[in-house]
């Protein structure tokens, strides 16, 4: 037990040191206060004093903006009744009866106004008491209301004017200030309205807003002279003026509080002060460490919101990437021109077209995912390889639609999104496109100065219905007709005052425009007629417009039976891009026997270009092109890369053995040796390597 006791009893001495340390501090701390007290309280009465005086010269405003409005009102009355002077005694009378804070209320006339009357009228109605009012016509040679100033600055102001202090012996028989204000006829001042207010009544308005015990209002007009004056009481008082302007009559307010109303409650005040210390103390504790804690969050949130924009960004360049980017799209087609543009509400979006040539036939395709942001791209990415995908090898449109339709609406759609999309299938050789609509807008079809909407059948947009059957139609595209495709962000583009461009402001946009221009201008020109309607306004949805033209088909030879199919394949400078190449290869449908060794050569000369064409870091694209005919096919490398010929190297010393001969140069050696044809050009700012392999040597 004594052990224990040893134990516990320095714990409990230093617990009551801490006590007493801390209340020595807060003792201390009070002391000080004290002496710092009297500023604090007379700031804070300051304060309050200001308070208390916005108050008052409010409520004394609204006093004088009543019988500002008082006075016009019966100005009104008086101009109406101008020519009546027995109605504007009833017009007085009324007015004094209805609003208590008047006195008195007179209209007076200029001499000799009224004939019958005399030289002198003034209609007044004056407050006895509460329950009496005194109306009678008060003008005379011994009241001469023209000499007073009221009357002579109603003469000459357009506005309401307030009066000096003086002493209504004909009126209300009391001290007052008056406003006036003048009525006139066509243009004429033919009178003066007069309003009193009470000095009496402005000396009970200002005891009624006293705040401070022991506090006084004093009021002066803007001349100095006292409206309510100070009391007697104060004389030999240190006292504090406080002081106001009122803006509607120019008055000064001022409050008045002695020095012993300002410090009678120092003991209490100083207690309250010292508590709110220690409770703004821990207060203070609280803050610091909240506000630590969530700067040290937004700092995370941030770093965070920066991540998420650059990785939005790499994602908004690879979905760029993988959208057609040249054009003219097809330099072996002189009959076909063709330009598209997307425009994205976010930093990614779910709106596509492709296009692509396979046996002398344009596949061409614009859709729209329902929704926005990443989810809406990577259903567009999804898309957009079903419709490269099922082109290689099905030339109809319904089957591929149906067929793109069956994968996106299987297992993986939990989302439940849909695609809109229009597929269209065009032969280069006759004109005859087929299409089919799957729940998009429809295209647009301009011919010879005129323009019209393609007559498309309703049917529902992919990923909804996995065994829907879709209708396949056709029309005939005649030499310089061209399709216009677009998505709703067009026809819904909104304007500040939230109204829609539309489909007839589209067709009407094509009507001011050559519709045999060339296919960029048409989709500058629609561009720039929604960028003038839109205006300032948000974009609120992804915008994608495309367009293409069948300009002849004198450039196909009309005996020719299997004229050559034109492939394409877009690559980023990604290595990771290369299995793309073998399934597009693979879509050529080479001879067996050549499949393997044309992919190797392709890998080794793509492999290449991505490697080395483009700096470290830097992003760039890869066009592989493949002109397919019965006896060769030709491939076409091209890239915008810093230039480099791979034919200028040497040929390898293939006899050495593996640690003598030097590092490099195999690949190219592998083409050729694959390849009967390997040429290179800079044309353009690009580097175009040509590859040709003979077909039927090898059959």
């Amino acid at each position: 037990m004594q052990k224990a006791q040893k134990r516990i009893v320095p714990k409990n001495r230093a617990g009551m040191w801490i006590l007493i340390v801390a209340a020595i501090v807060l003792e201390t701390t009070a002391c000080v206060q004290y002496f710092y007290s009297r500023s604090a309280i007379r700031a804070e009465a300051e304060r309050r004093a200001k308070t208390e005086l916005c108050r008052a010269e409010l409520e004394i405003e609204k006093h004088t903006i009543e019988m500002e409005t008082v006075a016009k009102a019966l100005a009104m009355l008086a101009e109406k009744h101008v020519d009546t002077p027995d109605s504007i005694f009833a017009a007085t009378r009324s007015i004094v009866a209805a609003v208590g804070s008047t006195s008195s209320l007179a209209v007076a006339y200029v001499p000799a106004y009224f004939p019958s009357q005399g030289r002198y009228f003034e209609a007044c109605s004056s407050r006895i008491s509460e329950d009496s009012i005194y109306t009678r016509q008060i003008g005379s040679a011994a009241h001469d209301y023209t000499q007073m100033e009221w009357y002579q600055n109603g003469l000459e102001k357009d506005t309401c004017w307030w009066s000096e202090p003086y002493l209504d012996d004909s009126g209300s028989q009391t001290w007052v200030v008056s406003c006036s204000y003048p009525v006139r006829k066509n243009g004429v001042v033919v009178a003066v309205v007069c309003v009193d207010l009470s000095l009496d009544y402005l000396q009970k308005l200002s005891e009624y807003l006293q705040i401070y015990k022991g506090s006084f209002y004093s009021i002066r007009s803007s001349r100095g002279v006292d409206i309510v004056s100070r009391p007697d009481t104060i004389a030999g008082l240190d006292y504090k003026i406080f002081d106001e302007e009122i803006d509607a009559t120019g008055w000064h307010i001022s409050i008045i509080i002695p020095d012993d109303v300002i410090y009678s409650e120092l003991e209490r005040i100083g207690l309250i002060i010292t508590l709110m210390m220690l409770i703004g103390l821990a207060l203070l504790i609280f803050i610091i460490y909240h506000s630590t804690q969530n700067i040290i969050r937004m700092f995370d949130l941030s770093n965070q919101q920066e991540r998420i924009e650059s990785e939005l960004n790499i994602a908004r360049n690879i979905q760029m990437a993988m959208l057609p980017t040249h054009f003219p799209p097809f330099e072996d087609y002189p009959n076909l021109s063709a330009h598209g543009v997307v425009i994205p509400a976010k930093e990614v979006g779910g709106d596509l077209f492709d296009f692509s040539i396979r046996e002398n036939q344009l596949f061409f395709c614009i859709g729209d995912v329902s929704g926005k942001g990443v989810p809406a791209a990577l259903v567009m990415a999804v898309t957009r390889s079903l419709f490269r995908s099922f082109t290689s090898y099905i030339n109809s449109p319904a089957q591929i639609v149906s067929k793109m339709n069956s994968s996106l609406a299987g297992e993986g759609n939990d989302q439940n999104m849909f695609v809109t999309m229009f597929v269209g299938v065009l032969d280069l050789n006759s004109g005859n496109m087929r299409y089919c609509n799957a729940g998009h807008n429809a295209p647009v079809l301009l011919t010879d100065g005129q323009c019209s909407m393609v007559n498309c059948k309703a049917n529902l947009p992919l990923g909804i219905m996995d065994d829907f059957e879709y209708e396949e139609q056709t029309a005939q595209l005649a030499v310089g007709n061209a399709l216009f495709l677009y998505t709703d962000g067009l026809t819904e583009a909104e304007n500040e005052q939230h109204d829609l461009f539309g489909e007839q402001r589209m067709l009407q946009a094509f009507k001011q425009l050559d519709t045999q221009a060339p296919a960029a201008d048409v989709i500058s020109t629609m561009q720039e007629a929604v960028e003038d309607f839109v205006g300032d306004a948000m974009q609120s949805d992804d915008l994608t417009m495309f367009i293409f033209r069948f300009l002849n088909t004198s450039d196909i030879a009309p005996n020719c039976q299997c004229p050559p199919t034109h492939h394409s394949l877009v690559m980023r400078n990604d290595i990771q891009q290369i299995p793309t190449l073998a399934e597009w290869i693979d879509s050529l449908h080479l001879p067996e026997e050549l499949n393997m060794s044309v992919n190797l050569a392709l890998e080794e000369a793509v492999s290449n270009v991505m490697l080395y064409a483009y700096s470290e870091g830097g992003s760039g694209q890869v066009l592989v092109e493949a002109d397919k005919s019965p006896d060769k096919v030709v491939f076409t490398i091209s890239d915008s890369g810093k230039p480099f010929d791979p034919t200028a190297q040497a040929e390898p010393d293939i006899t050495l053995s593996a640690e003598e001969r030097p590092i490099g140069g195999l690949g190219i050696h592998l083409v050729r040796q694959i390849m009967d044809e390997v040429k290179y050009e800079r044309t353009n700012d690009k580097n175009v390597l040509r590859l040709v392999k003979e077909l039927k040597s090898n059959t």
